[in-house]
């Protein structure tokens, strides 16, 4: 068998884009002007910047202006809830229980510390939320909802435009982490009706410490952070552009390319699924069936161990038990939890995540090592 190290684990992260590197190149070896300053080498950085914000709302259906740039996912999730909630001096949030700890924990801790009142809103047994559900949960109070536009762990895509529809008649902002989303499937901000949208540029080939906040005009928020007016004032500090840069680019490339990428990363998808149904008899699959991403399979080998399971790949093949974020213990997936999946099930599950630069060959590897991995934990 070929030995090489086979890369299932995109959800995780992405690798760079050649032509994203490229692309932030000449900002690596030169071009290394403050964009704040008012001299040649600022205004060359400040193009740069600008060319990247463009590039960035254009791939989200955004405009320009709307664009924050952050040092990724966690921080965008984070200028959109304390923002809000500082704009509108504290108040009632909703979101659901199967958000990525870069939701959760925030505002457990917001709450925790009497800034905000918080409801959390369950999912079925395929990870999707019922928007009636958010809808009996908005209170007079309530001051931003949040529901991730799909799941990081098993793929689920989530009702996001109704969930905005019924809150834009109460004047209530949305907000959606679309982290796993943007690169994955379209996603247009006024199709979804969203009031704020977060990115994660490692999550779409761009480098890892960049990211963006889409911000509606009109939409009332705050800088939680303090320092120079950097961004519209909401993130102080002089601007990343080697990484603004490449998070341009990236978004460039999903814009034109992405319509493309869908049916194929749909078809390994579902090749890697029949490779190991083939060998694994009884293989339980997680998620919804129609509403899902196109290159996430979340799978459990009930009675096998997925500690073992991936411990027995580590050097042959990338794989998560669960979000790559918050490994390490025994601790059983929220996002499982929350959709009743039993603690065996859940304990055997193993999240693959196929890309860009995933093959054929890849594919017929990897599942040969993962069923072997599976038999030898059996």
């Amino acid at each position: 068998m070929d030995n090489r190290f086979i890369y299932l684990d995109y959800n995780a992260t992405t690798p760079t884009d050649p032509r994203v590197a490229e692309a932030m190149r000449p900002y690596l070896t030169g071009c290394f002007g403050n964009p704040s300053s008012d001299h040649q080498a600022g205004r060359e950085a400040r193009r740069a910047v600008d060319q990247a914000r463009a590039r960035v709302a254009s791939s989200i259906g955004a405009q320009s202006d709307e664009i924050i740039f952050t040092s990724g996912g966690t921080e965008s999730n984070n200028l959109a809830f304390h923002g809000v909630a500082a704009a509108r001096g504290g108040g009632h949030v909703i979101t659901s229980a199967i958000e990525h700890p870069a939701v959760l924990e925030v505002v457990l801790a917001m709450e925790s510390a009497g800034d905000i009142k918080m409801t959390i809103v369950g999912v079925d047994s395929r990870g999707r939320i019922d928007p009636a559900d958010i809808q009996d949960a908005l209170r007079l109070d309530t001051v931003l909802v949040s529901l991730m536009l799909a799941n990081n762990e098993v793929g689920t895509l989530q009702p996001v435009a109704e969930v905005a529809s019924i809150c834009r008649e109460r004047g209530i902002p949305v907000h959606t982490d679309a982290a796993q989303a943007v690169g994955k499937v379209p996603v247009d901000v006024d199709e979804l009706g969203v009031d704020l949208l977060s990115i994660a540029g490692h999550k779409l080939y761009a480098p890892k410490g960049v990211g963006a906040l889409y911000v509606r005009r009109g939409t009332e928020i705050e800088s939680f952070t303090r320092g120079a007016g950097h961004e519209r004032g909401l993130r102080p500090g002089t601007e990343n552009v080697l990484e603004i840069v490449g998070l341009g680019m990236a978004c460039e490339l999903v814009e034109k390319e992405l319509h493309d990428e869908i049916p194929r990363l749909e078809l390994m998808r579902d090749r890697l699924r029949d490779l190991l149904v083939a060998r694994i008899p009884g293989l339980v699959q997680h998620g919804h069936p129609k509403y899902r991403l196109p290159n996430t399979l979340s799978v459990a080998f009930p009675g096998v161990e997925a500690a073992g399971v991936l411990s027995r790949l580590e050097n042959v093949v990338a794989a998560s038990a669960g979000a790559a974020c918050h490994e390490g213990g025994a601790i059983l997936s929220h996002v499982l939890w929350a959709m009743g999946i039993e603690c065996e099930v859940a304990r055997s599950t193993l999240r693959l995540s196929v890309g860009r630069f995933t093959s054929e060959e890849d594919l017929e590897i990897g599942a040969r090592h993962i069923a072997d991995a599976v038999e030898a934990a059996d």
